[in-house]
């Protein structure tokens, strides 16, 4: 993938991160980290009812979009702290401890992905597409808990494309992308586990990749700070680490 493209999905993660978390591209690059006030941009990624605190970096500092009555605490523990290490687990301690206080908690932290190099697979296994409507009949099956909405459609998130890779008749494993923002797709696979260890994943997932491309929107990954198999089946598809974020959730609905 040339240097260009590179270039381009970084500048359009930035721009996309702004809506997320109610900045300026920029903001995302400066040195000192930033705190904002909560709004509900249109075109913005949405995975809770309510912001209360959503916090991201891509390496430098981070940008923390909270409910002002967080804004003095944050102002303190912000301090003398570089960006990665308000992601540790000491400092995340510490923010729970205030957020306990107003009946929230936080979520674990997302290492998400984007494109970095084309890959074109050669056909291994036997696949079938499906699209929006189509998708429908895969709801509600515990196999398939990443690659769609389980256990049915998101409204907010809709799921728009899968892709299957079949052993005859059986299922060998899924990838799916949801439309988390216009023209933002991310990317879920399941594989069930007799067909493990076999390149399913991220055969599926390259597949998926490269269509959602063809098509002009962004794949992009996301999957938790220790998963390491899921992060060798989205490096092994053409994807890099790009940015972590997290976010704070009512006590009573942390997942």
């Amino acid at each position: 993938m040339k240097a260009a493209v590179l270039k381009e999905y970084h500048e359009k993660l930035l721009r996309q991160l702004a809506v997320d978390f109610n900045c300026d591209p920029a903001d995302f690059r400066a040195e000192e980290h930033i705190i904002t006030k909560p709004a509900w941009n249109e075109g913005r990624r949405n995975y809770s009812p309510e912001i209360f605190l959503q916090m991201a970096t891509c390496g430098m500092n981070a940008v923390i979009m909270a409910n002002e009555c967080l804004h003095g605490f944050l102002c303190e523990w912000i301090k003398e702290t570089e960006g990665h290490q308000l992601f540790e687990f000491e400092n995340l301690t510490k923010l729970n401890e205030e957020l306990m206080r107003y009946g929230y908690q936080m979520n674990p932290t997302h290492h998400m992905f984007l494109p970095c190099r084309e890959i074109r697979e050669e056909e291994r296994f036997r696949v079938k597409w499906f699209y929006d409507s189509e998708i429908n009949t895969f709801y509600g099956d515990p196999r398939f808990p990443n690659a769609i909405a389980y256990p049915g459609p998101c409204p907010v998130r809709p799921d728009r494309i899968v892709v299957i890779a079949y052993d005859g008749d059986a299922i060998m494993g899924m990838a799916g992308c949801s439309e988390d923002a216009p023209h933002w797709q991310q990317i879920g696979i399941d594989v069930l586990p007799e067909y493990r260890s076999k390149g399913v994943g991220s055969y599926l997932v390259t597949l998926l990749k490269n269509k959602i491309i063809e098509m002009g929107d962004v794949p992009f990954y996301g999957t938790g700070a220790a998963n390491i198999h899921s992060q060798n089946i989205a490096m092994k598809s053409g994807f890099k680490p790009m940015w972590v974020e997290t976010e704070a959730v009512k006590h009573e609905t942390a997942c």
